[in-house]
C-alpha cells in the first residue's frame, strides 16, 4: 500500500521555508506516494494551497490532523516537543535534526518508536550522496544572501565607476572561509564588481577561489586544515595566532567582511575581535554567517543587525528564509532525491536499507532505537604517493665504471632506428613522396604539440584548435582533388587518393560544424 507524505507548516519564528514545493509534489506522486500539505505551509515561500492542489496534493487543515494521517513527514527544521507529541509509532521523519546538539530530542523521538532520517547527517564523502546534500544547497543560498545583506548595509557601489560626478572606488570584500557558502559569496561579490579576497584553512580551495574571481590570502604558517565531511578542523594555536594577524591586517584594508567558519559540534570560532572591528573604516560591514552558533565576531548579536564603532554587524540567523522560494525549491529537490533512494521500486513504499552507506548515515533513529552515530565509512584507500626517485648514481672512475641509465639507452636505440628508417626512405623514395612525407611528419609533430599543450579545463579553446586542424586537413584534401576539378582527366589522381580526399573532406566538415555547435552551446552557459 502506497504511503502518505505529510508536509506540515514550520512553526519556528521567522522560518519561511517549506519542505516541498508544487513542482516536486508532482514527482513524488509519480513515485507512487500520496502527498498531504498543511494549509498555509507554503504561503511564505510563494507556494499557495491552490498550487499544491493543482500538483496533486491534498490540503489538510491543522497540524494535528496532518501528523496523525501521515506515514512519512517532510520537515525543514527539527520538530518541537509539541510536534514530537503528535507523532505515532511506525512513522518516518525526514528533516534537519542535528543529533549531536540535540540529545534530548533524540531520546524523545526514540520513545515515540519512530524512524528518523537526519538530512544533516548525510555522509557527504560519498559522491552519489551529493544530490541529497541539503547542507550544500542551503549553504549556497546563504552565501549569496550574505552578499545581498552586505550590499544593503554598505554605503556605496560594489563596482568601481568613473563618472562626471566623480570617481567611485570598488569595494574590497574579505571572506573568511571558502566552503560552499564562502564560494557562493565570492562568486556573487565578484559578479557585482568588488575586489574579493578570501582565506581558508584548507589549501586545496585556493584554486576554487581564484576561479571565481577572488584572491586567495594565505597564512604564513604551514599546517593542513582539511577535516572530515567537507568541514575544516580545529587548527593549532600557532596557526591561529598567524591567522589572527592576517585578519587584523585585512580588517584595516577592506570594506566588507563575511565570515562563514563553523566546526561541527563546536561553537563558532572567534575570528574577528573587537579591536579588529574598531580598526575598520567607518561605514564598513561585517556579515557573520555563523551567528546561529555564537558568531565568528566577538560583537555579533545573533538575529540582529547592529552598529558598533561605526561598523554594521549583521548577525541574521535566517538568511535562507530571506530567500524562501529558492531555498525551499532546492531543499525539496534534495528530499525528492532521497525519496528516490528509499523507494527504488516506485510503488510508494520506502525501504530504509541499513546496508546502504548513505541511508545508514542518515538514519539516526530506527523504529525507536537510536542508531547514531553511524559506523565509520569503508571508503577506498587513496592511492599512495609515488616514492621519490633515487638519485642517479655517478659514473665511476677507473676500470669499467657505472653504465648509463636504461632509459637513456632505449632513447638512443629508438632515435638510431628512426634515423636509419628515414635514411632508407630518403634514399629510395621518389622526390614527390619525400616532400609529402616531410610535411606529414611535421604536421603530426606540430598538431600534437598544439593540442596537448592546451589546458584540459579550456574546452572551448581546444575545440577551436581541433577546428583549425580540421581546416588544414580539408585544405590538404582539396589540394589532392583540385587538379582533377580544374584540368579534367589530364591530371586525375589515382582513384584511392581521390576517394580518401573526399572522405577526409566529409569527416572534417562534420567535425568543424559540430565543434562550432558545441562551442556555441558552452558559451551560452556563461551568458546572463
Amino acid at each position: 500500500m502506497a504511503l502518505r507524505i505529510g508536509v506540515p507548516k514550520e512553526t519556528a519564528t521567522d522560518e519561511r521555508r517549506v519542505a516541498t514545493v508544487p513542482d516536486v509534489v508532482e514527482k513524488l506522486v509519480k513515485l507512487g506516494f500520496s502527498v498531504a500539505v498543511e494549509s498555509g505551509a507554503g504561503d511564505a515561500a510563494d507556494c499557495g494551497d491552490d498550487t499544491y492542489r493543482a500538483a496533486g496534493a491534498e490540503i489538510v487543515e491543522g497540524a494535528a490532523q496532518l501528523w496523525s494521517a501521515s506515514d512519512i513527514v517532510f520537515k525543514v527544521l527539527a520538530p518541537t516537543a509539541e510536534e514530537v507529541g503528535l507523532m505515532h509509532e511506525g512513522q518516518t521523519l525526514i528533516s534537519f535534526i542535528w543529533p549531536a546538539q540535540n540529545p534530548e530530542l533524540m531520546q524523545q523521538l526514540a520513545e515515540r518508536k519512530v524512524t528518523v532520517l537526519a538530512i544533516d547527517s548525510l555522509p557527504r564523502q560519498l559522491s552519489r550522496a551529493q544530490k541529497m546534500d541539503a547542507l550544500t544547497s542551503q549553504a549556497g543560498v546563504a552565501g549569496y544572501r550574505a552578499v545581498v545583506e552586505a550590499a544593503n548595509g554598505f554605503g556605496r557601489f560594489f563596482n568601481g565607476q568613473i563618472t562626471a560626478a566623480g570617481k567611485v572606488p570598488p569595494a574590497k570584500v574579505f571572506i573568511a572561509g571558502a566552503g560552499v557558502a564562502g564560494l557562493a559569496a565570492i562568486g556573487t561579490a565578484a559578479g557585482l564588481g568588488a575586489i574579493v579576497r578570501a582565506n581558508d584553512t584548507r589549501a586545496e580551495v585556493a584554486d576554487q577561489v581564484v576561479s571565481l574571481g577572488g584572491e586567495f590570502v594565505g597564512v604564513d604558517y604551514e599546517e593542513e586544515g582539511s577535516g572530515g565531511g567537507g568541514y575544516a578542523k580545529v587548527m593549532s594555536e600557532g596557526f591561529q595566532k598567524a591567522q589572527r594577524e592576517m585578519y587584523a591586517k585585512q580588517a584595516k584594508e577592506v570594506d566588507i567582511i563575511i565570515t562563514t567558519a563553523l566546526i561541527p559540534g563546536k561553537p563558532a570560532p572567534k575570528l574577528i575581535t573587537a579591536d579588529m572591528v574598531k580598526s575598520m573604516k567607518p561605514g564598513s560591514v561585517i556579515v557573520d554567517m555563523a551567528a546561529e552558533r555564537g558568531g565568528n565576531c566577538e560583537l555579533t548579536e545573533p538575529g540582529k543587525a547592529v552598529v558598533k564603532h561605526g561598523v554594521t554587524i549583521v548577525g541574521y540567523t535566517d538568511l535562507n528564509s530571506r530567500m524562501a522560494k529558492q531555498s525551499s525549491t532546492l531543499y525539496a529537490t534534495n528530499l525528492f532525491r532521497l525519496a528516490e533512494e528509499l523507494c527504488k521500486t516506485k510503488d510508494g513504499v520506502i525501504d530504509v536499507n541499513m546496508e546502504d552507506d548513505a541511508i545508514r548515515g542518515l538514519t539516526v533513529v530506527k523504529e525507536g532505537a537510536i542508531t547514531w552515530p553511524p559506523p565509520p565509512l569503508n571508503l577506498p584507500t587513496p592511492p599512495a604517493k609515488p616514492a621519490a626517485a633515487a638519485p642517479a648514481a655517478k659514473k665511476g672512475h677507473g676500470h669499467g665504471g657505472d653504465s648509463a641509465p636504461a632509459s637513456a639507452k632505449s632513447t638512443a636505440i629508438t632515435f638510431g632506428i628512426a634515423a636509419v628508417a628515414f635514411w632508407f626512405i630518403g634514399a629510395n623514395a621518389p622526390a614527390e613522396f619525400l616532400s609529402h612525407f616531410t610535411v606529414f611528419v611535421l604536421a603530426c609533430f606540430v598538431g600534437y604539440m598544439v593540442v596537448w599543450n592546451v589546458t584540459p579545463a579550456l574546452h572551448t579553446p581546444l575545440m577551436s584548435v581541433t577546428n583549425a586542424i580540421s581546416s588544414i586537413i580539408a585544405i590538404g584534401a582539396l589540394v589532392q582533388i583540385a587538379p582533377h576539378l580544374v584540368a579534367g582527366d589530364a591530371e586525375r589522381p589515382e582513384l584511392w587518393i581521390q576517394g580518401m580526399a573526399w572522405v577526409g573532406i566529409a569527416l572534417t566538415a562534420i567535425n568543424m560544424f559540430g565543434g562550432f555547435a558545441v562551442t556555441r552551446r558552452m558559451l551560452e552557459m556563461f551568458r546572463k
